[in-house]
């Protein structure tokens, strides 16, 4: 009855290993969602190549893999996603329509000679849907919402249900003045918030700096006012800035966990499980 929430990449923008990135991990945009006996793979940065080389060791691969758009660091572990290859596998892509095939999005690096394996010559089977503002949708036992977000290119945010159970996933998208009402419909009473959280609220007023707005993402804050206002059970802080340590990170955490109470900063390999019974984390 409950679905499993995985992270594998949590970072925005670009990779960013090393020792100051190792405990949050550096990987980009890439969350796993087990509802039933459905795999649902949201966004394909560079967090995906992992999960790729688990999943091919269980045998033939079924996955929607649901693009929140197709800016590079959410795209770019596709390539190197083991199962891709495997004559086997049957994927299918999701993404806002936008004017551009998908397909020939993704081809564009898968091809030479910025790639040596062409995005046609792969084994596996895939197919693609391309789909509207507040289409609604079902990916193998889910039922999914999407919604148009606010981002630089056109970008969607997803609701996953699943018996009772949901999750939101909302990322690269830019806080307006007051909660986003688009946003807060979607995430209403959802028992999971995955969104946006990749500058402090003074770097994305350009206090000190240059400033971030109009960039198409957003701050703890706005995170927090838009858990409140959905009524959420669990706010995943998300898409961290690439330059922001751990330590920072965790200060981030600290912030929000004194506004609302059940938030926690996404780490690569955290679980959450869905279910009746709430959202509980484990390493």
């Amino acid at each position: 009855m409950s679905m499993k929430v995985r992270f594998w990449g949590v970072r925005g923008s670009v990779a960013s290993p090393g020792p100051e990135t190792a405990m949050v991990g550096g990987n980009t945009s890439c969350v796993e969602v087990v509802a039933g006996g459905s795999r649902i793979i949201l966004d394909a940065g560079t967090g995906i190549r992992r999960l790729g080389n688990e999943l091919i060791k269980q045998g033939p691969v079924d996955v929607t893999l649901l693009l929140s758009h197709v800016h590079w660091d959410h795209i770019q572990g596709l390539p190197f996603f083991a199962p891709l290859y495997a004559p086997g596998t049957r994927m299918h892509v999701v993404n806002g329509a936008n004017g551009a095939s998908t397909r020939d999005v993704l081809r564009r690096q898968m091809s030479a000679p910025v790639f040596p394996v062409d995005l046609n010559d792969v084994p596996s089977s895939m197919s693609y849907l391309e789909v509207r503002d507040r289409q609604r949708f079902v990916a193998g036992e889910a039922e999914v919402t999407a919604v148009r977000a606010n981002h630089p290119d056109q970008v969607y945010a997803y609701r996953i249900e699943h018996r009772g159970s949901s999750v939101v996933y909302a990322t690269d998208t830019e806080h307006y003045r007051c909660v986003d009402p688009r946003l807060a419909t979607l995430a209403r009473n959802a028992d999971v918030l995955i969104y946006d959280a990749q500058y402090l609220p003074n770097e994305y007023a350009g206090e000190g700096g240059q400033s971030r707005v109009g960039w198409g993402h957003s701050t703890w804050e706005a995170a927090v006012e838009l858990a409140r206002a959905a009524n959420v059970g669990r706010l995943v802080l998300f898409h961290h800035d690439p330059s922001r340590t751990d330590d920072g990170v965790m200060a981030i955490e600290a912030l929000a966990q004194g506004q609302f109470v059940d938030t926690v900063a996404a780490r690569e390999g955290m679980l959450l499980t869905v279910g009746a019974a709430g959202a509980a984390r484990a390493a």
